[in-house]
């Protein structure tokens, strides 16, 4: 399989699968600011912004599993660690849809992931918690303050092994380097 169990106890990398990410949700029209005597009241954040001082408020943390996306290098030093949500693959793909047979889900894969870089395909596992086709989608992306991660790693479930993590940052980067292009400019009069 694709996956490894580091102990508790092993160093943050990118790669590792935590369940339970604290991922911050909001309403930005209903934000309840709480001043230093504790009394709320609410604001929308155009609002907020517009006094560009910082407030706490009360969120919403909703526990989600991620990949750390942040690479090793950076993440010996970075205050912040950057995590990809993952979600069902059907969820993460839409072109899945329906597909049921195996034939067709290698087919729906493989084919998917050379034309559309958003996001990388995790199998199932149960070791993991993983009891359908995942994906690591690169759109929905969270950061958790370093200690605070590091103080979570019971949460972790597992890590990508080495040939899958090198596939796992060659993807991410893909995402992230691809430019917008419109291949009929060579068609313009200009």
């Amino acid at each position: 399989m694709i996956y490894g169990y580091p102990s508790v106890g092993s160093p943050l990398k990118q790669r590792d699968i935590f369940a339970n990410v604290p991922s911050p949700r909001f309403n930005e029209n209903a934000l309840v600011v709480i001043d230093e005597n504790y009394a709320g009241w609410e604001t929308s954040w155009v609002e907020f912004a517009d006094h560009a001082s910082e407030v706490e408020a009360l969120i919403t943390l909703k526990p989600v599993t991620a990949i750390v996306g942040t690479q090793d290098c950076d993440g010996l030093r970075s205050p912040e660690i950057t995590l990809f949500e993952i979600r069902h693959f059907r969820e993460v793909e839409g072109k899945a849809g329906q597909t049921e047979k195996p034939k067709s889900w290698m087919h729906q894969i493989i084919r998917q992931s050379r034309i559309n870089p958003k996001w990388f395909y995790l199998p199932p596992d149960g070791a993991i918690g993983f009891t359908e086709k995942m994906a690591a989608d690169f759109r929905l992306v969270t950061s958790v303050p370093r200690p605070i991660l590091a103080g979570l790693r019971r949460f972790r479930k597992g890590r990508l092994k080495k040939v899958p993590a090198e596939h796992f940052r060659e993807r991410v980067g893909e995402f992230f380097r691809r430019l917008p292009y419109d291949p009929w400019y060579a068609l313009d009069k200009e």
